[in-house]
């Protein structure tokens, strides 16, 4: 695409665009709904600028959930450390993060495991391992601060309360999901914790 006279190039600015409308894209419309020629027009580039970027549409595909995983992962933690030093403190920030996050007009679950359940191999499969890897490393730390009996056990038990709360909050409303997700990751806390005391 043409360069108007005067205007200097710049390279991560313009990477950085195609990734915020791909980025857009992506959580509107899914994987499959996203072409190339689509995203070249929107985000205002051509093909070539585009390929020279990320190299294929996997490539943009893996760079824009690589860098929403990136977001979401240091959101969530700081959401926990704002909270202070107690354990359930910071869990209960976490599902308030993601209560909020729920109650948004446009939400529409995670765009990252949508991606990885639309295309069950590939980069957006790897990268939603990554994904839910980052959130059990939260998760796990903060159970064992907890003084939980099995923490890495908790912790997949807390994640499969936050991945599921996301698909009940956009395939059947949110009225209260984030909210009873978060009671209910707290009670396996505190079950988990007492039963590390009493043993």
């Amino acid at each position: 695409m043409p360069v108007d006279k005067g205007v200097t190039l710049d390279p991560a600015r313009t990477r950085e665009q195609i990734l915020q409308v791909a980025t857009e894209v992506l959580y509107e419309q899914g994987l499959d709904g996203v072409g190339v020629a689509g995203l070249c027009a929107r985000a205002g580039v051509s093909k070539e600028t585009l390929y020279r970027h990320f190299g294929s549409k996997e490539g943009l595909v893996r760079a824009t959930l690589e860098a929403r995983s990136d977001r979401v992962t240091r959101w969530l933690r700081e959401a926990a450390a704002s909270a202070g030093p107690e354990p359930a403190d910071q869990l209960g920030a976490v599902f308030d993060a993601l209560a909020g996050w729920y109650a948004e007009p446009k939400f529409r679950g995670c765009a990252i495991v949508n991606a990885a359940v639309q295309h069950h191999e590939g980069a957006a499969r790897q990268v939603a391992a990554r994904h839910l890897d980052r959130h059990l490393e939260l998760l796990s730390g903060i159970a064992a601060r907890a003084g939980a009996a099995a923490p890495d056990v908790l912790a997949r038990q807390i994640l499969a309360l936050m991945e599921g709360a996301a698909v009940v909050a956009d395939l059947h409303g949110v009225d209260g999901t984030g909210r009873q997700a978060r009671e209910a990751a707290l009670a396996l806390l505190r079950a988990s914790t007492t039963r590390a005391s009493d043993g």
